[in-house]
């Protein structure tokens, strides 16, 4: 399994230099967290893609900056919105195949909000998959707190609805955050899990650096491991869980440690 990092680490740190900085430190592997408008020009996105090059690196997800919209913006019942929010969601999948990465990370809709019925929800990100089908990237929902997503059985009806019209993120705070366990979203999503947001916790802080905590890694690997899992394991954790980003270099040993055989 490949290891990597979020840019979102470093947040609010400016997206190319949290990258700049995460390449000098060590990292190859990036999900790049898009955080303003500009960020998804053309020329920006050309500018990462070839600071990457230089250091042999490369991305495989893209997070929007939009995530905390996505209720209104994808998952509303209001058709021209939803239109328009499709047209800002097929930029960020297009941003997603400049740049070389397969996933656009999807939060989607809180608990409690909206008149979509699950099998409405599905059908909807079923038709933001269609998007992203001739691009070569998926929409991956993630499993984020107080989000219908959290909830491994509406994760296992997605699966089943869609099929591999679906991907899925699991993110391992997320999950200590909802009260959860990894171990069984990890198996709702199946074999549609497609991407990690990796981190550890103790049973006080829900979010620390990997290798920090108390979260058993070699028992998750074997979980993996028997899911047949093929992506990418990337530490994405909150910028007031480290004190100085030379900190993070100890994280890359680590994850190589743990997940690179």
């Amino acid at each position: 399994m490949k290891t990597g990092i979020s840019t979102a680490c470093l947040y609010p740190l400016e997206t190319e230099k949290s990258l700049e900085l995460l390449l000098q430190l060590g990292f190859r592997l990036f999900e790049v967290f898009l955080n303003a408008e500009q960020e998804l020009a053309p020329a920006f996105l050309k500018g990462l893609r070839e600071k990457a090059k230089e250091y042999g690196a490369e991305f495989v997800s893209v997070h929007p900056y939009t995530s905390s919209s996505e209720s209104l913006l994808l998952f509303g019942n209001y058709p021209r919105r939803t239109a328009e929010g499709f047209a800002l969601y097929r930029r960020y999948l297009e941003a997603a195949a400049v740049l070389g990465a397969g996933y656009v990370v999807i939060h989607g809709q809180p608990q409690g909000h909206g008149k979509l019925s699950d099998a409405e929800y599905w059908e909807r990100f079923g038709e933001l998959s269609l998007l992203g089908e001739g691009l070569g990237v998926s929409p991956a929902q993630e499993n984020v707190r107080q989000h219908r997503g959290s909830v491994p059985s509406f994760l296992q009806g997605m699966r089943e609805a869609l099929g591999s019209r679906c991907a899925f993120v699991l993110d391992v705070k997320q999950c200590v955050m909802s009260g959860f366990s990894v171990e069984d979203t990890a198996r709702a999503m199946g074999n549609r899990l497609c991407h990690i947001h990796l981190s550890d916790h103790t049973a006080e802080r829900p979010c620390l650096l990997p290798g920090e905590g108390d979260f058993d890694f070699e028992a998750f690997r074997s979980l993996l491991l028997e899911l047949q899992y093929k992506g990418a394991v990337v530490t994405e954790v909150y910028r007031d869980n480290f004190s100085e980003p030379a900190e993070l270099e100890k994280v890359l040993r680590y994850t190589k440690n743990v997940f690179n055989w």
